[in-house]
């Protein structure tokens, strides 16, 4: 199943996306729900974000190749931080810039893990049953904020101003994590293709771990990092995240 939520007519409803068309469903994945006969084409729908998260985990440092390049060691547990939950956007809005004076904004193309229900210590084992599926995700980042002041490494602030925690178009049910690629590209560029196979932490285990550092509640995220190919945006560029299996997340940056 495809989940997506969105607006139609006004009104905000759950649906399942099939090919070109959206199937209205009442309730939710995260518990009981019925589908409907009722279907729309997409492109009468405004999209909103698949899940409402009550907070989004990022993952740095999880892939190898971006750990070789950079003469990162290989971390001994998940590194992650935070982004706020007004930094959430869906496929189709628009990345606002930040503040004057914050500098270079990037992107960073990323899977991510929707969890289904309240997840507490769980093994990795017991991990993939907690999972509901995975979505698209762009971490942006005001790259030139993260380290400017030398006492106080500013993750959340560099990565939680207003839509930098974009996710999207849908929660793919059914999506192999242990094979696929992320692709992102930048106004039609590639700038990123990457093996999902090349994370230190896999899905389950970062559930695994995560879930006995915070208790994970259904419609939370987990961002699994990124890899080589990060770059600065400039303003009005489009960027995709695209994954074979889940589908394309698509935003442009502050646009003119």
């Amino acid at each position: 199943m495809k989940w997506l939520r969105c607006r139609i007519d006004g009104i905000q409803t759950w649906g399942l996306l099939e090919g070109d068309s959206v199937t209205v469903v009442s309730g939710t994945p995260f518990g009981e729900f019925s589908i409907s006969d009722r279907r729309v084409a997409v492109s009468t729908i405004e999209w909103l974000t698949p899940c409402q998260p009550s907070k989004m985990l990022a993952l740095w440092n999880n892939f190898a190749a971006s750990a070789t390049k950079n003469g990162w060691n290989r971390p001994t547990e998940p590194l992650w931080f935070l982004k706020s939950p007004n930094s959430f956007a869906a496929h189709g809005q628009a990345i606002p810039a930040p503040p004057e004076g914050t500098g270079r904004v990037a992107y960073e193309g990323e899977l991510a893990i929707v969890i289904g229900r309240q997840t507490r210590h769980v093994s990795a084992e017991e991990a993939p049953a907690h999972i509901l599926g995975y979505t698209c995700a762009n971490d942006v980042t005001a790259i030139e904020l993260l380290n400017r002041d030398p006492s106080f490494a500013q993750w959340s602030r560099a990565k939680g101003f207003d839509g930098f925690g974009v996710f999207g178009p849908v929660i793919d049910t059914e999506f192999n994590p242990t094979t696929g690629h992320v692709r992102t590209l930048v106004d039609g560029r590639e700038r990123q293709n990457y093996p999902l196979a090349d994370m230190f932490f896999s899905p389950a285990e970062l559930v695994s771990l995560l879930s006995k550092d915070v208790t994970l509640e259904a419609g939370d995220v987990i961002l699994c990092g990124t890899s080589l190919g990060v770059l600065p945006m400039k303003p009005g560029a489009r960027v995709e995240v695209m994954i074979e299996g889940i589908g394309t997340l698509a935003n442009a940056y502050a646009p003119a």
